[in-house]
This record gives structure tokens, C-alpha cells and sequence, in this order.
């Protein structure tokens, strides 16, 4: 009999993903993650030299593709579905895990351009990627969507309170995507706290220690932590599950009620 740790490193043999926002931190983390177990990656990213050397850690064109662009652009889209087909012969996986956060402070002072962004690339654009996907390969092959939200989507954050609303809409999308488009293709989401990115930085650099006071296992969040539970969603062991968003946090929701 296979040990465990065998299975789960053929566990995505034969299947290729689609990770937006791919170049470092938790897509990169995913990436990683798949490919570990035995997928082909398609990742994106606005800077083609940060891609490039995100597909070096990966192993090379053997095993990732990077492609270089606006996740929200529709026409950078197709070119990415187009060559994940091309190249690595499916499109069997989704991570919607691109998403922005441009300001910092209060609503009252938010600028409403920079929410129409803020939804445009964590909601509208997720909502895309899924439905070329799933017209391209899914529709008729099958598949699993993962879109990274965050706990601000559960519970109130100040000072990220548009994107805390782009991801709710987010996980109510998760949702009726998994509705739609069952029973041949699963979607889920995860809802990290705060996760040890260049990303997130602004919300504990420089006060590391007193932030993860908070938490109830005692630090924050690390791109792996996210990783091995998108692979799960993703992955066979998770073939009973949809529409689910799995909230990865360290307790704290737990700790304070939420």
C-alpha cells in the first residue's frame, strides 16, 4: 500500500493551474504547494522578471508557465487560458488569489474611484477568470476553483474597509458559483488573517509581536499556512465540499467572536 506522503505527491498528477498573483507570497506559496504534488502551473504577475524567477523556484518550463500581466484584463486572460492549454494541455484548477489593496483609512475618505478598482480586481476580475475557465476547459472536463478572501470579509477591519467589502462579495460569489456551475466543477474559498506578506505588511510591520499577541496561536500567519489548505480545497480529498469559504486565521475569529 502507497504511504500517505506518496499519494500526496502525485495527489494533482496530470492536472494544471491557473494561479493569479503567483509571483511571491501566498500565490507563489500555492504554486509551489501544487507543483510539489504534482501539477503544471500557469502563474501571473505584473512584472515579468519577478515571474521569471518565481518559474525558476518552481523547477522551470517543465513544470510552471509565467505570464505576464493586468489580472483584470480580459484580453491577458485569454493569452493565459490559451497557453495553459497550449502548453501544458488543461486548465483543470483555478486560484483566484490576485487582489489589491491601494489605501489605507477610513471610508469616509475613500476616494470612490478606488473602490470601483478595489472591486474591479477582487471581485469582477475573479468573476472572469471563472468564467473563461470554465467556458475554455472546465464546462467539459471538470475542475476546482479556490478564491483567496480574507477574515476582513467576515468581520470589521478599519482602514481596510473596502477591501474587507470586495472580499465578502467575494465569498457570496464563491457561493453561487458553486451552485451554477455543480456538479462538475467545485468552488471554494479560503479567509486568511494576517499573513507575513509584502502585501499585508502595513498591518503588523514594526509591531509584529503585539499583533500576534491577538491570535491564540501566538503569530501570524505564513504563506504555507494558506497554501496547504487551498491545495486540500482543491484537491480530491475535498470531493464532497463546495461552496465553502474555510476561514485559516490562528483563532482569532475564534477569540473574538466573530
Amino acid at each position: 500500500m502507497a504511504q500517505r506522503s506518496d499519494v500526496m505527491a502525485e495527489r494533482f498528477a496530470g492536472r494544471t493551474a491557473i494561479i493569479t498573483g503567483a509571483s511571491r507570497g501566498i500565490g507563489l506559496a500555492i504554486a509551489q504547494r501544487l507543483v510539489a504534488e504534482g501539477a503544471k502551473v500557469v502563474i501571473t504577475g505584473r512584472r515579468p522578471d519577478a515571474l521569471a524567477a518565481a518559474v525558476a523556484t518552481l523547477g522551470g518550463p517543465g513544470h510552471a508557465l509565467g505570464v505576464a500581466g493586468h489580472a483584470a484584463d480580459t484580453v491577458h486572460q485569454d493569452e493565459v487560458i490559451a497557453r495553459a492549454l497550449d502548453t501544458f494541455g488543461g486548465a483543470d484548477l483555478l486560484v483566484n488569489n490576485t487582489g489589491i489593496n491601494p489605501v489605507y483609512g477610513p471610508l469616509m475618505e475613500l476616494d470612490p474611484e478606488v473602490a470601483r478598482d478595489i472591486v474591479e480586481v477582487n471581485v469582477l476580475s475573479a468573476l472572469s477568470w471563472a468564467q473563461k475557465t470554465y467556458r475554455a476547459w472546465m464546462s467539459g472536463h471538470g475542475g476546482a476553483v479556490v478564491n483567496v478572501a480574507s477574515l476582513s470579509g467576515i468581520r470589521p477591519e478599519p482602514g481596510i474597509g473596502m477591501y474587507g467589502a470586495s472580499k465578502a462579495m467575494l465569498m457570496h460569489l464563491t457561493k453561487e458559483l458553486a451552485v451554477e456551475t455543480s456538479p462538475r466543477v467545485r468552488v471554494n474559498a479560503v479567509a486568511p488573517a494576517v499573513v507575513k506578506t509584502r502585501f499585508a505588511a502595513a498591518l503588523y510591520e514594526g509591531r509584529e509581536d503585539a499583533v500576534a499577541a491577538e491570535y491564540p496561536l501566538a503569530r501570524l500567519g505564513a504563506p504555507d499556512d494558506i497554501a496547504g489548505v487551498v491545495a486540500f480545497l482543491l484537491s480530491g480529498d475535498a470531493a464532497w465540499m463546495t461552496g465553502r469559504t474555510l476561514v485559516v486565521d490562528g483563532g482569532l475569529a475564534a477569540a473574538g467572536g466573530a
